[in-house]
């Protein structure tokens, strides 16, 4: 069995081994796969007669996978899998999966990260030290930034799936509340801190919105001039 993976740096720099994968093949890793409108047929050359490819960015089209006629599975390297052509996918019996939940603790922690740098400019806060400001500053209580205490603001997640309930947990950690719109509610989630409510609801409370939402026809251009006009004056927005 011929396997093939296009874009392997993503998810591999090199402190991994993709050496577990040659016990079910022959594998050709590639770092990169050109993924512009030339690149197609360099991505259908690369495929060849394989009968798996591994993906993470580099985009499968139903125009390529009519090229493939090896192809018997693809593997998303990552959550989202709209990369792929799935209905052609099915069409052709290839099986596509993905990876729904490695990223997300890690990116729940980042979503905060954000969130305290917006807040506090941690970043440019240690430049200016080092640049000698707080030295030469006369008075002790030294910012460049106004500072923003979060406990008792309120948190609006767009989004409220693994992701979503992650940042929510942290969030209410720090002593906010959390209010979340989401399709499918788990009512066994709410709590004295955290409320579902409708998206105009959300957009009218949050000291903070943030969106953990895929892209679908539903969420595309969810943050737009009618729904901003909703929220609050200085209402902090992160994706």
């Amino acid at each position: 069995m011929k396997i093939v993976v296009l874009d392997g740096y993503t998810l591999n720099p090199g402190d991994i081994s993709w050496k577990c994968m040659e016990k079910f093949g022959e594998v050709k890793v590639y770092d990169r796969t050109s993924y512009d409108l030339k690149g197609e047929e360099l991505i259908i050359e690369r495929v060849g007669d394989a009968e798996v490819v591994f993906t993470n960015k580099t985009p499968i089209s139903k125009n390529a996978l009519k090229k493939m006629p090896d192809l018997k599975f693809i593997g998303v390297l990552a959550t989202g899998f709209n990369i792929v052509d799935v209905n052609a996918a099915k069409e052709a019996g290839i099986v596509v999966t993905n990876i729904p939940t490695y990223g997300t603790d890690a990116v729940s922690q980042m979503a905060i990260a954000l969130l305290l740098e917006i807040c506090h400019h941690v970043g440019e806060h240690s430049n200016s030290v080092m640049r000698g400001e707080w030295t030469n500053n006369q008075d002790w209580c030294y910012w460049n930034y106004p500072l923003i205490e979060l406990a008792g603001k309120t948190m609006g997640i767009i989004g409220y799936g693994r992701i979503g309930q992650g940042t929510g947990r942290i969030a209410q950690a720090l002593g906010m509340k959390v209010i979340a719109y989401d399709q499918y509610k788990n009512q066994s989630l709410e709590s004295d801190t955290m409320k579902y409510v409708e998206l105009d609801e959300l957009m009218a409370k949050s000291d903070v919105i943030t969106l953990h939402c895929p892209l679908l026809e539903s969420t595309k251009g969810i943050i737009n001039k009618n729904t901003i006009s909703k929220m609050k004056d200085k209402v902090i927005k992160y994706l």
